[in-house]
């Protein structure tokens, strides 16, 4: 048996987080909790990001041009010529992660073909609803102009920009991931999670090719962390499905739920509202209405799978949550259904939320980095609901809070928690509340992760006390069952 000493904290049932002296572990388990106040490192329950894209973020750390850092139209431009110099003579020239807001402009189709005119081109936003394409990759994916929009997406011509489901037209000619690829970008992924104090997360979207990659990791002992994957039930530009997979579960990987798509993203103004947007106008995209929500989550439902909707919008919000309120009405099931982001939803959208016990799963740090696309695409009236978390927690919602990385730059828990305070109107949520919306992996279907006797010794050390530093507080060690999976 190991004794652990330092400022230990483990929250209660009920989210308080209780002082410890020290920690016990015994074969991978807490053995025990030793009262009292401790001195020297932090140590809390390992993080769980209830909504990330673990192998997107390793493909933008291996493979991809990060666009993320870019804050002008003339620092891409270097960038991309700079890959251009470096590609092979007609390999796609792919990045991610521009918003016009720090640009200070879209990298339409006029630019890019300006400055690669030579090979296609395909910068998809930070939000990844939105995809640029210059003149050459546009020709490739053979869309012209009368090249009708796809239901559920739309393509603006002029300006080479592909939203939503159009997106389906570009992936079918783009070079083939394989099982191998996904595996190196899960591993990638995975260890930048470890080395930000996460050691559970919800893979949000999995096709099977991805999940072949999952499964075989899982099966040579080599996932680092535990993962909860969400199986995409259609694909975009599709009308056909993919076969609903085998309910799995194993120490470090869950597949248990299937992922839809209600409507886009709210910092690129394709999120489904009521309400006209400022500046660009329209009213975003309606992915799925809540009959069509329902049809294609009913089988998933009746074979046990939870089902995860990606709704931002009011609009989408109220589509999925009377798909849902049917489900439960018509398929009665122990099942806990999930929102995923959840951005606009206004006092009805809270009180039916909270009605049908779902899980709502939003994503703080968007507060701080796409706080400026908020405020300058949102009409007046949204403000104050827009990500709005002291509301969802005082409506008594069951909240996991999450990255959605890449989306977002930074990871961290603890840099989420902070964003957590700052709302765009109103008061926000103190910082230890809001790290317990982030130990949450029940959300995802995996076991509570919360340090108490008997659990499996997933834990975070911090050189400062998060709490009362948490601007210094630095993770130099992280353990899975009690075994240290990085040290910084």
């Amino acid at each position: 048996m190991r004794r652990i000493p330092g400022q230990v904290y483990v929250p209660d049932a009920r989210g308080r987080y209780r002082p410890y002296r020290s920690l016990w572990v015994r074969e991978g388990r807490v053995a025990g909790l030793e009262p009292g106040a401790g001195r020297g490192e932090a140590i809390l329950p390992g993080f769980h990001d209830a909504h990330v894209h673990i192998w997107k973020i390793g493909q933008l750390l291996t493979d991809l041009l990060d666009l993320r850092e870019v804050d002008s139209l003339e620092a891409l431009t270097g960038l991309l010529r700079e890959r251009d110099r470096v590609l092979p003579p007609g390999a796609w020239l792919l990045g991610r992660g521009w918003n016009e807001a720090r640009l200070g402009g879209v990298p339409n189709r006029a630019f890019l073909d300006s400055v690669v005119p030579g090979r296609p081109v395909l910068l998809t936003r930070t939000c990844a609803h939105i995809h640029a394409l210059n003149s050459k990759a546009l020709a490739l994916v053979g869309i012209g102009p009368e090249t009708p929009s796809p239901p559920g997406g739309e393509i603006r011509h002029e300006e080479g920009l592909l939203l939503e489901r159009a997106y389906g037209l570009v992936e079918r000619v783009l070079p083939r991931r394989t099982v191998e690829d996904y595996r190196r970008y899960i591993l990638a992924g995975s260890r930048h999670l470890l080395a930000r104090g996460i050691t559970s997360a919800l893979e949000a979207g999995a096709d099977p090719l991805l999940l072949e990659a999952y499964r075989s990791l899982d099966q040579e002992g080599l996932l680092p962390l535990r993962v909860s994957v969400l199986a995409i039930l259609r694909p975009d530009g599709e009308d056909t499905l993919y076969p609903l997979p085998a309910l799995h579960r194993s120490e470090r990987l869950v597949v248990a739920g299937v992922k839809l798509f209600a409507d886009g993203g709210l910092s690129g103004a394709s999120a489904a509202v009521s309400r006209p947007y400022r500046e660009v106008g329209g009213q975003g995209v309606l992915r799925l209405k809540a009959e069509e929500i329902f049809e294609l989550a009913l089988p998933a439902h009746r074979k046990g799978f939870f089902v995860a909707t990606h709704a931002i919008g009011d609009v989408a919000i109220r589509e999925v949550l009377a798909a849902y309120a049917r489900l439960y009405r018509e398929e009665p099931r122990p099942l806990r259904h999930r929102i995923e982001h959840f951005g606009l939803p206004g006092p009805k959208e809270l009180a039916l939320a909270r009605s049908l016990g779902i899980w709502v799963v939003p994503q703080p740090i968007f507060l701080k980095e796409l706080r400026e696309n908020f405020v300058r695409y949102l009409p007046e009236a949204f403000l104050p609901w827009c990500y709005n978390l002291r509301r969802m927690e005082e409506a008594g919602l069951s909240l996991a809070f999450s990255s959605d990385a890449p989306v977002v730059r930074e990871v961290s828990p603890v840099q989420g928690a902070l964003a957590a305070s700052l709302p765009l109107t109103g008061r926000g949520l103190p910082l230890m509340r809001s790290l317990f919306y982030y130990t949450r992996p029940e959300a995802s279907g995996l076991e509570a992760l919360r340090l108490w006797p008997g659990q499996p010794a997933d834990l975070v050390v911090f050189s400062e006390n998060p709490f009362t530093h948490p601007e210094e507080a630095r993770v130099v060690r992280v353990e899975v069952d009690g075994v240290a999976v990085f040290e910084g």
